[in-house]
């Protein structure tokens, strides 16, 4: 997803860590899980830098963890039930545990309507694209958040350069391109922290970035400067460093676009673009996504790209040989988001939003994304059809609500 800023353009949830849960009869249950809670939020890599004050509960209990935990060495393709997600999926009607998978772009600069959107349907994310600012002034989004039953993600696309939200409000951030020709991978994960930091002071728990696509495209085409360069293994360094920083922050990452958009024919904005086939996307483009579990606890957003000795003419949002690929050849079992579903012809000229939603979360997405906002009601509507009818299977249902509830802290 990217909508920049002066134009159109192209542009949840990590390595899942078990979550400490413990049933325990008696006053010493207060006590223990405010010490299990901590261990599994400060284990292994770097802590939260000193002098980060924790956010009010209301964003807070939304947020990745802030630490940089060691990575599982064997991470699951599939997702099993996490203990305390169970109890809290229980708890949820069909179409509040559907209404969780989806997130809705909405307007900026209309804080009210943003409370409205989230107090009626309960959706599990909302998208700020554009120019307006005024949903991160004022602690506009606590409002927004007192609004969900279940803490709501807040997204931005703010990847610096071309494609950013908050340069009006707390300064300009460079390209991807050029913080790669200019700054080492520590500065990067420095300058990214920093950004992060802005970013959840005014409420934002989640980044579409870094940009994790391999190009050498003019600064200026769907990719350009938003690449972090041309040689897949030293544009990763940069790619890491920039999630690690979000993720000091305590600002989830999300990379894109999956498979790969640096050498893919087109703009997906116009219409489906191919990529190379699959065994020159893994020399080149997937090489970024390689051991991801290095990661730590980070999203991963697939593009509406057509690969074509593996989608044959689908877009990946839509294939299911898309996810496999990430879930298993990558093992990534973090939750993943699709690009934008509502305003992008990729999709919208095949597909009416309700159909490219369901067909989504159908193929293995956990997110289905429209930045366009509204038809809530329509989309929900459908899929509580399709799990009715088992279109939508509850365990395809169950697998992504967990994902998707273990990235917001909303478990145990």
């Amino acid at each position: 997803m990217d909508d920049e800023r002066n134009e159109p353009m192209n542009s949840g949830r990590p390595k899942t860590t078990k979550r400490w849960t413990t049933v325990i009869l008696g006053a010493a249950t207060v006590l223990l899980t405010s010490v299990q809670c901590g261990t599994a939020n400060d284990e292994g890599g770097s802590a939260q830098p000193a002098g980060t004050v924790p956010p009010p509960r209301s964003v807070a209990s939304a947020l990745p963890s802030s630490s940089n935990p060691s990575p599982s060495p064997s991470p699951r393709a599939e997702q099993a039930p996490v203990p305390g997600c169970e109890a809290v999926i229980a708890g949820m009607s069909p179409r509040q545990r559907l209404a969780q998978l989806v997130v809705v772009g909405v307007n900026a600069g209309d804080p009210q309507a943003a409370v409205k959107l989230v107090r009626d349907q309960q959706i599990g994310g909302i998208f700020l694209g554009g120019n307006e600012t005024a949903l991160l002034r004022n602690r506009a989004l606590d409002e927004v958040q007192r609004a969900a039953k279940v803490p709501v993600s807040v997204a931005i696309d703010e990847e610096g350069g071309r494609v950013q939200r908050i340069d009006a409000l707390d300064g300009d951030m460079p390209s991807a391109r050029k913080m790669a020709s200019t700054l080492t991978p520590a500065q990067v994960r420095a300058k990214a922290a920093e950004r992060g930091r802005q970013m959840l002071a005014r409420g934002v728990t989640v980044d579409y970035a870094p940009d994790a696509d391999i190009t050498d495209q003019p600064d200026r085409d769907i990719v350009g400067d938003r690449s972090f360069g041309t040689n897949p293994e030293v544009a990763r360094k940069h790619i890491l460093a920039f999630a690690q920083g979000l993720r000091d922050a305590g600002v989830q990452p999300v990379l894109k676009h999956f498979p790969g958009h640096g050498h893919a024919s087109g703009d997906s904005h116009k219409g489906l673009v191919r990529t190379p086939p699959l065994a020159s996307l893994r020399k080149v483009d997937l090489v970024p996504y390689r051991d991801i579990g290095e990661y730590g606890e980070v999203g991963v957003m697939v593009g509406h790209l057509d690969v074509p000795d593996l989608t044959g003419g689908t877009p990946s949002t839509l294939s299911a040989a898309a996810y496999r690929l990430l879930r298993k050849d990558y093992a990534f079992d973090g939750p993943v988001i699709t690009d934008d579903l509502g305003a992008m012809k990729a999709i919208t000229s095949q597909y009416p939003l309700q159909t490219a939603v369901l067909k989504a979360l159908q193929a293995g997405a956990d997110q289905a994304l429209w930045s366009s906002g509204g038809n809530v009601g329509t989309v929900l509507s459908t899929l509580e059809q399709a799990l009715a009818s088992g279109d939508l299977p509850a365990a395809r249902v169950d697998e992504a609500l967990t994902r998707v509830l273990t990235a917001k802290r909303a478990c145990g």
